[in-house]
């Protein structure tokens, strides 16, 4: 049904356009919410991104994944919109990451929205390099590449980003075991 909507599309027909933007609208969301700050921001990302697809449509190789193409697509708008904004940000002092203990158990125990929500605390360019890396699957030499910068400050900012993490986790349990003496 799939490649059937994507021929369609591709010939120019708008129902099946439609169906396609609404079949992986749902995802999209998912991908560019992992690399934004809020949920207008990610929507702008999923849209820009549509245009993108739909405007290129014709470079889709019918055999592949559609899903991992547009997927592609996603990160890329996000990484170009976290340019277009990256004026805005405050330059990011890299410091070196210690390694922590924590309780595996409790990581267990968050929710999808607690792991979103301490994602999108993190600064911009944390967040992307550690959703490149470990969610996306590239390596440092591919995010340095994409985002201008030596793969030896990818591995800074993923040490970085695990760092910021541990210690939102860490006061994230703190609330809770407060939370379960009362």
């Amino acid at each position: 049904m799939e490649q059937h909507l994507i021929k369609e599309a591709k010939s120019g027909n708008a129902a099946a356009i439609e169906k396609l933007y609404r079949h992986f609208y749902g995802y999209a969301m998912s991908v560019a919410l992992r690399y934004t700050n809020t949920r207008d921001e990610a929507c702008e990302v999923v849209n820009d991104s549509y245009l993108k697809a739909f405007s290129k449509l014709d470079q889709y190789s019918t055999g592949s994944s559609f899903k991992g193409w547009f997927r592609r697509i996603i990160i890329n708008t996000s990484i170009d919109n976290y340019r277009k904004n990256q004026k805005h940000y405050a330059v990011l002092e890299i410091d070196k990451a210690a390694a922590e203990s924590y309780d595996s158990d409790a990581v267990d125990d968050l929710t999808k929205e607690e792991i979103l929500g301490m994602l999108r605390e993190l600064p911009d360019i944390l967040r992307i390099v550690f959703n490149m890396y470990e969610i996306e699957g590239f390596s440092h030499k591919e995010i340095g590449e994409e985002l201008g910068f030596p793969s030896s400050s990818s591995r800074t900012y993923l040490a970085r980003a695990k760092q910021k993490l541990r210690e939102k986790f860490i006061v994230l349990n703190e609330i809770r075991d407060e939370g379960s003496v009362r």
